[in-house]
């Protein structure tokens, strides 16, 4: 592992630039103190891991500086291997409040290095995501990563769990590969808040 904000883990390297059959998903596991991704390739439906690693956080002084280095970790990551589309773990609801608020900011940055870039997003709850991989809901981290592992034919570190549930969210989004994106070139209706805007475009900063 290295030493630098990002720490790969060793994999089987392809070429970052995608042909025109082929699709690459960069998937996120956002985090606070740790934070993973997975990005592989598909091409006539089969499935090739081009990278997966972990962003380590815990070293930072403040939470905005460990922001910045994920944003900027992030972005580096989208901007070296060009993914087409972007597949994030929806944060989950728990009773620790602040906890939460901390990933969601976590998730936000991750989500914004996305779209500076033009890339789709798409969100999946944690359960589907297993739900997806293994055809359990309740599978455990240890199932998924040996799935995931099974499924890309590789043989994956299972003590990288941030890595190898990254690698889950970009496979659950190529099975859902259908799924709406948040970034759209598609025209929907306005809705309340739309004609609000159009109608008082000088209240709106």
């Amino acid at each position: 592992m290295s030493t630098t904000a990002n720490s790969a883990i060793p994999s089987k390297q392809v070429s970052p630039e995608s042909s025109p059959s082929e699709k690459i998903i960069l998937g996120v596991d956002p985090g606070t103190q740790v934070a993973g991704y997975g990005i592989i390739s598909v091409a006539g439906g089969n499935m090739t891991m081009i990278q997966y690693g972990v962003v380590q956080l815990s070293k930072y002084s403040t939470y905005q500086l460990k922001l910045q280095k994920l944003y900027e970790t992030i972005l580096r990551l989208i901007d070296e291997y060009h993914p087409d589309e972007m597949a994030i773990e929806d944060p989950f609801f728990g009773k620790n409040v602040q906890a939460m608020l901390k990933l969601g900011r976590a998730q936000g940055v991750v989500m914004a290095a996305a779209l500076s870039r033009n890339i789709p997003i798409v969100e999946y709850a944690p359960r589907r995501i297993k739900q997806s991989v293994t055809g359990n809901g309740n599978a455990t981290k240890d199932q998924v990563a040996h799935m995931v592992g099974h499924l890309l034919n590789q043989q994956l570190d299972p003590q990288f769990f941030d890595a190898t549930d990254a690698l889950a969210i970009a496979v659950c989004h190529h099975f859902h590969a259908n799924a709406l994106p948040l970034v759209s070139n598609k025209k929907t209706k306005k809705g309340a808040w739309g004609a609000f805007v159009s109608e008082n475009s000088n209240r709106v900063l």
